[in-house]
């Protein structure tokens, strides 16, 4: 029986982990010979450590968002590909866990979501420590530096613009890069028929598994627009889950966490459009849904970066909290012109996909 090791961070849910689930599940749906084990890495080190790690990112972006940004831009996305030898601190403190927890779960194939597990695994290939074949799938619309690079076998990239910018900068060869988009749950990849635009619209409204960003701003903005139907997706957020159903009114829902993917496929289904953070996961499942994105907030470092692509790419719209939210989703919803036009980008960015995720997985295995 072959092994598969997957690596994300962090216990907390996120992007990471269910990239990692949504590839375990069309492995083993398709391929119950194949053993699928994920290790979150923090807690196999220590498990203090890990939710104190946690505790400290959820408290630096909510309470020093200008600062996290400045640390990681500084840390994670300097102009060009540069050395990561700022990590040697990193590098010094796990790698021995590392080669450690790889000798235990001996894997046939080791896949990385996420930078810092990846970064560890590429130094002990790169060491000729370990052997075993890695892929790195990125879970946002970019990369940051801290990815492993060297000693990583395969890398699944969201967009052909990536593709060609790992083999222009670190000149990584083609044939070891594939195109899969970021992988999600196959039950957000049936749609049903061509939906009809036409108002009352079902608007979702998400700040991804914590509740985060200018939710309370847009729904003010949007509290007596009878003419839509708000779901509220709350995630974990207790206080806006009872701030918003205290409001008492109709039209708007408060939802709390949902862990079921069917579940959250459902509320997809009966939306005309989403309005969310800039998150590689809660994007690329709106896509998968053909549903019209608009962006409330975005969080510092990596969703402010996954934003710039995206409105770049024209797969979303920024909302401006100067102008009338109302309006601004009007205008989207109501024009055909601009939802053809937004369709035609969703068409382009499908079509660039080279191959689904699993598909490759197999490939390798075999």
């Amino acid at each position: 029986m072959q092994k598969v090791l997957f690596l994300p961070l962090l216990q907390m849910a996120s992007g990471h982990h269910q990239v990692a689930d949504a590839l375990i599940y069309s492995l083993e749906k398709r391929a119950p010979e194949i053993s699928c084990r994920k290790v979150e890495f923090l807690s196999y080190v220590n498990q203090w450590m890990e939710k104190a790690v946690t505790e400290l990112y959820l408290k630096w972006i909510y309470y020093a968002p200008q600062l996290y940004k400045q640390v990681y831009k500084h840390f994670a996305c300097k102009t060009g590909y540069v050395s990561n030898s700022h990590l040697q601190w990193y590098e010094k403190l796990f790698e021995k866990k590392m080669e450690q927890l790889l000798k235990e779960e001996e894997p046939d194939l080791i896949i990385c979501t996420h930078a810092f597990p990846s970064f560890l695994v590429s130094r002990l290939k790169e060491k000729r420590k370990i052997f075993t074949p890695v892929i790195n799938v990125y879970t946002d619309f970019f990369i940051n530096n801290v990815w492993g690079r060297n000693g990583i076998d395969y890398h699944f990239v969201p967009s052909v613009p990536l593709k060609d910018e790992l083999i222009s900068k670190l000149k990584i060869a083609g044939e070891q890069i594939i195109v899969t988009g970021i992988p999600v749950d196959e039950c957000f990849e049936e749609t049903k028929g061509h939906k009809k635009f036409v108002p009352p619209y079902t608007i979702l409204i998400s700040g991804g598994s914590n509740g985060l960003g200018n939710i309370p701003l847009i729904l003010q903005n949007l509290k007596h627009a009878t003419h839509f139907r708000i779901i509220v997706l709350c995630g974990k957020n207790e206080k806006l889950i009872h701030e918003v159903a205290s409001w008492g009114v109709e039209h708007i829902q408060p939802i709390p966490f949902v862990s079921s993917r069917e579940e959250m496929n459902k509320w997809y289904e009966q939306a005309d459009a989403v309005i969310t953070k800039p998150g590689g996961i809660t994007i690329s499942e709106a896509l998968c849904k053909k549903l019209p994105i608009f962006i409330h907030s975005a969080l510092p470092g990596q969703e402010e970066i996954n934003l710039r692509y995206l409105v770049s790419q024209k797969l979303a719209h920024r909302i401006d909290f100067a102008l009338s939210c109302e309006k601004q989703l009007f205008n989207v919803l109501n024009d055909e012109e601009q939802r053809n036009d937004w369709h035609h980008h969703l068409h382009t960015y499908n079509r660039s996909r080279e191959a689904a995720a699993w598909k490759k997985v197999l490939e390798i295995l075999k």
